[in-house]
């Protein structure tokens, strides 16, 4: 992963590009589910201004999809082939947009040279040179204002994920709050999944907002004419494409309504045929009154009577304006009103709440080769939630498995969805079929695969060597994949596990041993990924369970 802290030169990111295995005897398919989340992540990335790790993403997938996959022995394969060419047309917009991130990425790690270079030399005044030495913390302190200045508008700063768990949760309400309002709009605007994804390849899904408004009529005839203009010119004099849905409301004719004969008031009220449905003749006017001239003394107005005196301002309202005194023997008993006290800072509140996106998680776990793992924030009711619907298969002795999606929100990974997918069971092992259709439901809802969870109805709370070989092909699509067992006749009755990198990993990879259960010479092929790792347990986390199976 990209440095988050000091910015860090292009030729640093591309070489932390370049480091990540590949292993030609992991089927294609694993790898262009790698792909797609490298390209996943990459948009989570730039929309939060984090080019580095863009930059990292895009270099990775480039370089996965020209230099390894195109000559991978199951390219040829019908059921990759879909895949490959999306991967392949991919990396198209990968090298424009590495183009485009490169100047920014050399602009900060200058100045951050030059910062630290003034820093350098204001230190060297100290060599000798008292009648500087008072200017010394002054010049400094300029510069760290400065370095901090520059620095927020590209780096926010770090927070510890196990510390912050209040923080990520409402982060994560509000991520998944906005992402569902957007795929409510998108429903209402009448267009398909495939129109969507289109769109969003396309590059004009920012303007189909408006476009919907539009059609809808929330906006006036001036300002859809003024917006007309703005975006004919926007096309050199060419007229876009209206994407707008449209209705049955919309017609080619207008309705003319009747006209209504006007008369006026005295029209309406005098003639033979000015009458009241109910009533006979309209009765007559009263008589007018005489008027008279202001000089006649019968037509002025009778004179006002005196106003009564005013009482003395010195005399009080009441005789005993204030309440009587307390008596000696009691005044010292009076109660007094205690001091307020002060405010006691919540502890929980600590970390930056001004803006939910003003900051990052920063890693909270390492591998055994020293690369860093950004946390995972499990839901604390997932294992209730998913045992609830495994319940029917750990009655009659079956396994269940389920697929942990989630998305990528300021360096962190949350787990937001359950997915149980149409699966066959033994007592011993489960197998998802389908998984074009788990898949597409994925890249549909816009979800990332983060691990799976399973059932041990009778046994342990243990990885098989069947889930080690389960496991290894989702840690080769994302390093932070976990594999949850759940026991729950058994005590410990579950685990949070990742494969240890080295050995575990490349032990597993190399393995071509068969059957369910079989030893290897590794001891420590696999870890715990909660107590000490990058798991932390989120209360109060928005989870939906989405059962595929079907109903019986």
């Amino acid at each position: 992963m990209a440095s988050i802290n000091a910015p860090i030169s292009v030729q640093d990111v591309v070489e932390q590009a370049k480091n990540f295995e590949y292993n030609v005897h992991i089927p294609l398919r694993y790898w262009l589910r790698t792909a797609d989340t490298m390209q996943k992540e990459a948009q989570v990335y730039e929309a939060e201004g984090n080019d580095p790790q863009t930059y990292l993403l895009l270099y990775r997938h480039a370089q996965l999809v020209l230099n390894h996959l195109a000559k991978h022995p199951d390219k040829s394969l019908p059921e990759n082939k879909k895949g490959l060419q999306a991967a392949s047309k991919a990396v198209n917009a990968d090298l424009a947009k590495l183009e485009v991130i490169a100047p920014r990425i050399r602009k900060r790690h200058t100045e951050y040279l030059e910062r630290k270079r003034a820093q350098q030399e204001a230190l060297k005044k100290l060599e000798g040179k008292g009648d500087h030495v008072g200017a010394l913390p002054r010049e400094l302190d300029a510069l760290s204002l400065d370095q901090r200045r520059k620095r927020r508008s590209y780096e926010r700063p770090t927070l510890d994920g196990g510390q912050n768990t209040l923080l990520a949760a409402k982060l994560a309400q509000k991520e998944v709050r906005r992402r569902d309002l957007a795929r409510r709009s998108v429903r209402q605007a009448g267009l398909s999944d495939e129109q969507e994804q289109e769109r969003r390849v396309a590059g004009v899904w920012g303007d189909w907002e408006k476009e919907y408004r539009r059609a809808s009529g929330e906006q006036d005839d001036l300002s859809s004419q003024l917006q007309e203009v703005a975006r004919m010119q926007g096309h050199n004099g060419h007229k876009p494409p209206n994407f707008s849905r449209p209705t049955s409301l919309q017609s080619t004719t207008s309705y003319n309504y009747p006209t209504v004969p006007h008369k006026s008031a005295q029209e309406r009220w005098s003639g033979s045929d000015a009458r009241l449905p109910s009533q006979g003749t309209a009765p007559a006017l009263p008589p007018k009154e005489l008027f008279r001239r202001p000089s006649d003394p019968a037509s002025r107005p009778p004179a006002l009577p005196p106003k009564p005196p005013k009482p003395p301002t010195s005399a009080p309202l009441f005789e005993n304006p204030r309440p009587p005194p307390i008596p000696g023997k009691y005044a010292e008993l009076a109660p007094t009103a205690p001091p307020i006290p002060g405010k006691v800072p919540d502890p929980r509140s600590a970390s930056p709440s001004k803006d939910l996106d003003d900051f990052t998680f920063k890693p909270s776990a390492y591998l055994e080769n020293g690369s860093p793992l950004r946390t995972i924030f499990l839901p604390s009711h997932l294992r209730k939630s998913f045992l609830a619907s495994a319940s029917r298969n750990t009655n009659l002795n079956l396994e269940t498995c389920g697929i942990l999606c989630g998305i990528l929100k300021s360096n962190a990974l949350f787990i937001t969805r359950l997915i149980i997918p149409e699966q066959t069971s033994t007592s011993d092992t489960c197998e998802t079929l389908n998984e074009e259709e788990l898949f597409d439901y994925c890249d549909r809802e816009e979800l990332m695969v983060l691990g799976w969870i399973h059932t041990h109805p009778s046994q342990t709370c243990f990885m098989s060597s069947r889930d080690l070989h389960t496991h290894v092909g989702y840690q080769v699509m994302m390093p932070e994949s976990i594999a949850i067992v759940c026991a729950p006749s058994k005590r410990p009755d579950w685990g949070c596990f990742r494969l240890t990198d080295p050995p575990g990993k490349q032990a597993i990879l190399n393995c071509t041993q068969p059957g369910i259960f079989h030893p290897h010479s590794v001891d420590n092929i696999y870890t715990d990924a909660l107590n000490p790792g990058h798991v932390v347990e989120l209360p109060n986390a928005p989870l939906e369970v989405v059962d595929m199976r079907p109903k019986k």
